[in-house]
């Protein structure tokens, strides 16, 4: 329902409820308050009428507006300006300060106060969070790498063509040479990183690139981007180069897996032909030690014997020299001893009368174990062969007893 409907009164909201001026209230009016009321806010004289007519002389409608009222209002502006100095650096940021458009310090986390615009001005730059510069691959969402052909390929020393994917990570070290020193620092590490790992690439065969290389291709980059960098005073610093991924072009990655495979094969016979030779090295080492240690014992025993045997002669020799009779005749008796002492036969002086006949059972011991190994055959004894051995023996003994008695008969 509109506000004008008949039989609703009059509520027109710019009338003055009732009245007959239906029209909007004067711009002019609205304004001469206003300029009266900031007029005795600030000690001016205002005109204590309504403002008369307009085309009179300037002498009713205007205000004027003291100096102390000049001073506050310059005042508060002055605070505000200056107030708009404060500043506060986050945790792991740093503030750079300039005066006019020049550095002029570094501040640290916390609240710092610097002249406001256009006097000076505050760049906050993060040094601690670590960056990452992909070389070869840019990642996506979802842990996803987008690869980027014409970073990743690069040529060897062998003219091959390998793909190649490297991230470094690093962070701001100097923030003053970082913001001010470099327009992009960042993209200038980008593309010092890739020209590092070319040159390092081209100076080395594709097999060991994607074999045992990688380690080596990481260290000699992460070394060439520490100089470049250091002697560009991009006020940044490399933390690791890692190699993400280094295989052969897609068109030949089946030829080159079968190629790799061999080469394993390979180095697998290798290690079994080394582990084989190892032990047989081995062995024989210890074989040859045991065969000289033997040697050297068996040479110690005949120098000890010969030097022994050699002392026992020249004593012998002195003691003969003294006494030849007395030592003759014990060396004839101790070589009888010996000889006679390894003999199975039993000899019997007749002369002696009729001697006890008995049975010596050490001798025939001994005998038999002489006769057993000069035999070859069992060291036991037959008893049928003892017993006739031993007939033997006894009627041989009767038949000399029976000669001796003849003899001594005539």
């Amino acid at each position: 329902m509109s506000w004008n409907e008949p039989g609703r009164g009059n509520r027109d909201p710019w009338g003055g409820g009732g009245s007959g001026n239906q029209g909007p209230p004067d711009l002019d009016e609205v304004i001469k308050k206003l300029r009266g009321k900031l007029g005795g806010v600030l000690g001016g004289k205002g005109n204590g009428g309504d403002g008369g007519d307009s085309g009179g002389s300037g002498g009713g409608g205007g205000a004027s507006i003291s100096g102390t009222g000049i001073a506050v209002i310059v005042g508060v502006i002055l605070l505000i300006w200056l107030a708009s100095g404060i500043y506060i650096v986050d945790e792991g940021n740093r503030g750079l300060e300039l005066r006019f458009g020049q550095y002029h310090r570094t501040t640290t986390p916390g609240p710092h106060w610097h002249p406001p615009y256009p006097i000076g001005t505050v760049e906050r730059v993060n040094v601690e969070d670590v960056r990452v510069a992909e070389v070869g691959y840019q990642s996506s969402a979802g842990d996803r790498r987008q690869k980027i052909p014409r970073e990743a390929l690069m040529l060897t020393q062998d003219e091959n063509i390998i793909d190649v994917q490297l991230a470094v990570q690093y962070r701001v070290r100097e923030p003053m040479l970082y913001q001010f020193n470099f327009r992009d620092p960042d993209r200038t590490l980008h593309q010092v990183t890739e020209s590092a790992l070319r040159e390092v690439v081209g100076q080395r065969r594709m097999d060991f690139v994607l074999t045992e290389g990688r380690t080596e291709v990481a260290e000699e980059v992460y070394r060439l981007l520490t100089e470049t960098m250091d002697r560009y005073a991009t006020g940044l610093e490399i933390i690791t180069v890692d190699v993400q991924d280094v295989q052969p072009p897609e068109p030949v990655q089946g030829a080159f897996e079968d190629a790799i495979m061999a080469r394993e094969d390979e180095q697998r016979v290798i290690n079994q032909a080394n582990a084989y030779r190892n032990e047989l090295v081995a062995r024989a080492r210890g074989e040859a030690a045991e065969i000289r240690e033997q040697a050297m014992g068996y040479r110690f025993r005949v120098v000890a014997d010969a030097e022994g045997e050699s002392a026992r002669f020249t004593a012998l020799v002195q003691e003969y020299q003294r006494a030849p009779d007395v030592t003759r005749q014990r060396l004839f008796l101790d070589t009888m001893s010996d000889i006679l002492g390894r003999s199975s036969k039993v000899l019997i002086d007749p002369s002696a009368g009729d001697p006890l006949l008995y049975l010596p059972l050490d001798k025939l011991r001994d005998g038999r174990q002489s006769s057993s190994a000069s035999d070859g055959g069992d060291a036991r004894l037959d008893p049928d062969v003892l017993n006739r051995r031993i007939s033997t023996s006894g009627a041989a003994d009767s038949r000399a007893r029976g000669d001796l008695r003849s003899r001594e008969g005539r």
